[in-house]
């Protein structure tokens, strides 16, 4: 298996499905960890693409709103409830993702 060039990535649904992957295998499996992987994994996966794409400084925003998402989700889940805090934060990190690194220049 090879992976595709990194600056052909598109990391928008790759943010999204992280946070909302994750949160599914750690609703289901009951193991909150397992769930860590499937975030750490997409953010490894969209992080390359945004270091091609974005340059450092880009990365290290896109990662700290697709991390940052990830706890803020906790504490919304408090207010709304935990699958409109889990779409919402996945929706900002994905339209980050675009603005900052997929979308045409």
């Amino acid at each position: 298996m090879k992976l595709r060039d990194a600056a052909d990535v598109t990391t928008a649904p790759i943010a999204a499905l992280g946070l909302v992957g994750g949160y599914v295998v750690a609703r289901e499996s009951g193991i909150r960890p397992l769930g860590g992987v499937v975030l750490g994994a997409a953010g490894l996966y969209a992080g390359r693409s945004w270091v091609a794409k974005a340059g450092g400084a880009g990365a290290a925003g896109l990662a700290t709103v697709y991390l940052g998402g990830f706890g803020a989700s906790h504490v919304l889940a408090k207010k709304i409830g935990a699958w409109p805090a889990v779409l919402t934060v996945a929706a900002v990190s994905a339209a980050a993702s675009w603005v900052v690194a997929d979308r045409p220049r």
